[in-house]
């Protein structure tokens, strides 16, 4: 016999909740998914129950040690079929849970007719407010078995999901507050607006053709999940160990915190350490390409094309060595791409953007043309400036990365403490190709740099 039961305290809190909308998390590691699969089995034996769980793409199912995975370690124990295909979970008295997608807002159409009495959605903030409420309209049932809804949620300050729990959550400090978890509220929809009550009968008084949900909030995060700080103690230090802005939401559980200037680099989280190679085991100068000389254009305050070299000691530090930034024609960026290739010397790498389609394929294979004899990789890019500089923070933050003293530090320590705000983000991304080069593969050693 396979036992599978919640843990105590707020998984079993959002398990045992009578609610029609139960939302789950608020943090990372709180056991989310889990609760999310663990749920629809007290119904498995009633031979009409349908169960579909979203993400917002098929791909999310389908990751290594996602909900697929997750599933069959829980689901195929039970005596359940996988029609993997389908992403389907039959049981031997007929019901089903299945998984869903809806990459495209237009794609929760694509439910249209269907009777789905258990409704989750993993990952609730990736999923617009009009498909949530669209696929609501799907829940309902003619098996006996009340419908209902079950989410999970990691904070995000800017969706529509932080207005739906506000009541939940303490807006002065942005944290759940724990006198209000698991409790229930009600509501009705007048238009687009939400008409929330303590209880059923105030809103039945005032709206007598709408029947009121019931909607509760639950909070957690990996202090109350022991099975996982069990399995991997290391977890809690690696959700410490990112950036200011992910480290207060996903150990955290913020809700109030979003991307705003000094979140990310504050000038004192540097050290400061004169031009000296004699620790350096690799280097690489990235390098964020504009193309707009000074006067030129619609702004009078066009992007720069700037440059960094950012070398890895033998402790695994960083030190950002020299950065530059001016302003050309596309002639005089090639020319400057050379001259300082020419200056850094053959055996420090150069890391090129590579700008999504065609235009920036065939600009990357020019450039590596025009620096043939150096060792030059163009990467594409991808995700929000705040994704791809979130590494290279978390590292400044821990007193991982030194400043070489030189005229440029004002400037690009200026930039950095503006970031994501300010107008100009050029010399971050140079070094962040570099960092990112330098932490995805190895460059060359120190013996073949300066011996």
């Amino acid at each position: 016999m396979v036992a599978l039961k919640p843990q105590p305290g707020p998984q079993e809190a959002f398990l045992s909740s009578p609610a029609d909308i139960g939302i789950y998390g608020g943090a990372a590691g709180g056991g989310k998914s889990f609760a999310l699969l663990l749920e629809p089995l007290r119904h498995v034996g009633s031979s009409d129950f349908r169960a579909v769980i979203f993400r917002r793409t098929a791909k999310q199912i389908r990751n290594e040690g996602g909900l697929w995975d997750a599933a069959r370690q829980i689901y195929g124990p039970l005596g359940a079929t996988a029609k993997e295909t389908d992403l389907l979970w039959r049981f031997p008295s007929e019901a089903t849970i299945s998984f869903g997608a809806m990459e495209h807002e237009k794609n929760c159409y694509d439910w249209q007719g269907t009777e789905i009495t258990y409704l989750g959605f993993d990952e609730l903030t990736h999923f617009t407010e009009k498909q949530f409420f669209y696929l609501l309209s799907r829940n309902r049932s003619t098996s006996g078995i009340r419908p209902y809804v079950r989410a999970t949620c990691n904070p995000d300050a800017d969706s529509w999901v932080k207005p739906l729990i506000n009541w939940w959550i303490d807006e002065e400090a942005g944290y759940a507050d724990p006198k209000k978890s698991g409790r229930c509220r009600y509501f009705v929809r007048d238009d687009n607006q939400l008409v929330w009550s303590d209880s059923t009968e105030e809103l039945v008084r005032g709206y007598p053709d709408q029947i009121p949900k019931s909607l509760t909030f639950v909070a957690a995060n990996i202090a109350d999940n022991k099975q996982l700080l069990a399995k991997d103690p290391t977890y809690r230090a690696n959700l410490a160990a990112l950036d200011a802005v992910e480290r207060e939401r996903l150990l955290n559980g913020n809700w109030k915190i979003r991307p705003e200037a000094g979140a990310y680099f504050k000038r004192h989280w540097f050290n400061w350490c004169e031009r000296d190679p004699s620790e350096i085991k690799t280097a690489v100068r990235g390098w964020d390409l504009a193309a707009t000389a000074e006067g030129e254009g619609k702004s009078s305050n066009p992007d720069w094309t700037a440059s960094a070299l950012v070398a890895r000691d033998e402790g695994g530090g960083f030190t950002v060595l020299n950065v530059t930034r001016f302003r050309g024609s596309p002639g005089q960026v090639e020319q400057e791409l050379a001259q300082v290739a020419r200056h850094d010397g053959p055996a420090v790498e150069i890391a090129l953007p590579q700008d999504p389609g065609q235009a920036g394929k065939a600009q990357a294979r020019h450039l590596c043309r025009l620096l043939a004899g150096y060792r030059v990789k163009a990467r594409p890019v991808s995700g929000s400036k705040v994704t791809r500089a979130a590494a290279f923070s978390a590292q400044v933050e821990a007193g991982n990365v030194r400043l070489a003293r030189g005229v440029w530090n004002e400037a690009f320590l200026s930039e950095l403490e503006a970031f994501p705000a300010g107008r100009h983000d050029d010399q971050l991304d140079a070094v962040v190709e570099a960092f990112n080069a330098l932490t995805t593969r190895g460059a060359k050693t120190r013996g073949e740099m300066f011996g």
